[in-house]
């Protein structure tokens, strides 16, 4: 199959991630893939050191009439037969331009657990063929409160490479990031953007370190938050307990010496920092949001607490932290739920079936 995707976002997280880990991963099944994005995107050196043809765009807005007529020119040039669409502003791009190049097949990727409405003016929500959620809550709340038809919403999850599940303990590594060998790590990795409720953890902080002596917590990413959450760092008087490490490339590092991997965001999909925590075999606490219920089933998998409940969070922590039995029974439930259900390969098993369905 003939295939390219589209991405607006200049970002590099778990979205963008996903994308490139569905171009190599039918690229190495035999399928030809192809990029459209923009010049300055993140994503673009990725794709092409990953040996992906990449197309650079303006999208420069969602009727950017140019970047519709450019990228309509190189679907018929490359008889593509599939165009799969992830942001807002590529969905409309990437969308009319499929259709004015009768594309046979275009899909829409939701990445995000926020409402589409779909009237007139939206109308680009009404041309996928089939919308793919990365989680049964994304995909329910589609069709139950934004009026898609069921039978066009399918939820793949996000697929966890394999390198995650052969992460092996290694407490040395905390010294590349300037940490006491001793120390209790405590992880958020994830892009410092406001719905990932960095703040929340902060908040959690102080009760924390005061209940485990020698704890650390380690911010893990980058984004346009980082002097906010510095500051607020600073402001709250936790500078020497929490460490930003900015962009980090090697995650299963991270984990090798993370004692417990926490996410408090206020909106998720199914993230794959969360996700890529379990397989690596360290114990996780989430707040309750979107669709980390399907996998973070509360004391058999990791601990859950309200979004936004900074002192929930520092309890399941210390929990979590202290507690050498409930760590180790979630840590094994939740490697054999991810490996069942969210590998790369499962996820690219599905991806291709329903590609194919929907083209033949």
């Amino acid at each position: 199959m003939r295939i390219l995707h589209t991405e607006w976002s200049d970002g590099l997280g778990g979205q963008e991630k996903r994308v490139l880990a569905e171009l190599a991963g039918l690229a190495a099944r035999g399928h030809k893939m192809f990029l459209a994005c923009r010049q300055e995107a993140r994503i673009n050196p990725e794709a092409v050191n990953l040996g992906i043809p990449v197309f650079t765009l303006p999208m420069k807005r969602p009727y950017d009439v140019a970047s519709i007529l450019q990228l309509q020119s190189i679907l018929k040039k490359n008889s593509i037969e599939i165009v799969n669409t992830h942001s807002g502003v590529d969905a409309w791009i990437g969308g009319i331009a499929a259709k004015i190049a009768k594309v046979p097949v275009l899909i829409r990727t939701r990445h995000l657990n926020i409402p589409l409405k779909r009237s007139l003016l939206n109308f680009v929500h009404y041309l996928p063929d089939i919308y793919i959620t990365c989680g049964e809550n994304m995909k329910n709340r589609l069709v139950r409160e934004c009026g898609f038809p069921e039978k066009t919403v399918v939820s793949i999850p996000t697929g966890i490479p394999e390198h995650f599940f052969d992460v092996k303990r290694n407490p040395e590594a905390k010294v590349g990031f300037g940490l006491d060998g001793s120390a209790t790590v405590i992880t958020n990795v994830g892009i410092l953007r406001s719905v990932k409720g960095h703040e929340v953890t902060l908040r959690a902080v102080r009760a924390v370190m005061h209940a485990i002596p020698g704890v650390i917590f380690l911010i893990v990413g980058d984004g346009p938050r980082m002097s906010y959450l510095k500051k607020m760092a600073a402001d709250l008087g936790i500078e020497a307990y929490v460490v930003f490490t900015g962009f980090v490339r090697n995650i299963p590092e991270i984990y090798s010496f993370t004692d417990v991997a926490i996410l408090s965001s206020w909106s998720e999909g199914l993230p794959q920092s969360l996700l890529q925590a379990m397989a690596a075999g360290v114990p996780v606490v989430a707040s309750n949001v979107g669709g980390v219920p399907e996998v973070v089933i509360n004391g058999k998998t990791g601990l859950t607490f309200d979004a936004g409940n900074s002192e929930a969070l520092a309890e399941a922590i210390v929990r979590m932290a202290t507690v050498t039995s409930l760590a180790t029974d979630c840590k094994r439930n939740a490697r054999d739920l991810i490996r069942s259900t969210h590998s790369a390969s499962h996820m690219l098993d599905r991806i291709e079936e329903l590609y194919a369905r929907l083209l033949h």
